[in-house]
């Protein structure tokens, strides 16, 4: 698989496409969906999906453009169904600006399920704390996982502040993806991607 990120959005989210054959399939489009749409349109391939790691507004604010426009189906952690609703309102209170509220309704998205690209596929793996419904989507074939804000580079981690975060849930998260190849690529939903490897030398408070 190809992997192509796009910086997106006020605070900087990274945006996904993921390219096989003449397939892609679009991870947490944040915000400038006609931006995504260009790059897109520059791959010459045709959008499967979209997924998005977490609901928080800042990876689903062009999902509606998106969605509506290629006809393709969305899919969400159903625990975070509550998130999309409020994507609106949580826009305006952090960013002081107006958007548009989320219009597609999520297919559940939940561990074991596979995302098909062309000819290959992304397995979903839960990975809650930072959102109860916090998925990553793992190639092992190409040896990398799309993680969300579950971890950065770095030694950063997804933020437990919210009363529906769980700081345990999130270090059992880390944990379990720390057990996956020491070559595998993280990317990250801020920020650059890292190695297994590097992370686990960054994140050595998990690991007791």
């Amino acid at each position: 698989m190809n992997i192509i990120p796009l910086i997106v959005g006020s605070l900087g989210t990274n945006c996904y496409l993921v390219e096989s054959g003449d397939q892609v399939g679009i991870i947490d489009p944040g915000d400038d969906a006609d931006f995504i749409v260009r790059k897109i349109q520059d791959l010459g391939a045709a959008p499967a999906w979209i997924a998005c790691t977490h609901g928080h507004f800042d990876h689903v604010l062009a999902v509606s453009e998106l969605a509506l426009g290629f006809k393709i189906p969305f899919y969400l952690g159903k625990k975070d169904e509550f998130l999309l609703q409020r994507a609106k309102e949580t826009s305006e209170y952090f960013l002081g600006v107006s958007a548009d509220p989320v219009l597609v309704t999520p297919e559940d998205l939940k561990s074991g399920d596979f995302l098909t690209i062309g000819e290959e596929a992304l397995e979903v793996i839960d990975t809650p704390g930072h959102t109860p419904g916090s998925v990553s989507l793992y190639s092992k074939k190409d040896e990398f996982l799309i993680c969300g804000d579950l971890v950065f580079a770095h030694g950063g981690v997804g933020r437990t502040d919210f009363k529906y975060a769980s700081e345990e849930d999130l270090e059992d998260s880390i944990k379990k993806i720390l057990e996956l190849p020491e070559e595998t690529m993280v990317y990250p939903g801020h920020g650059d991607e890292a190695t297994i490897r590097e992370l686990k030398k960054d994140l050595k408070r998990v690991m007791a």
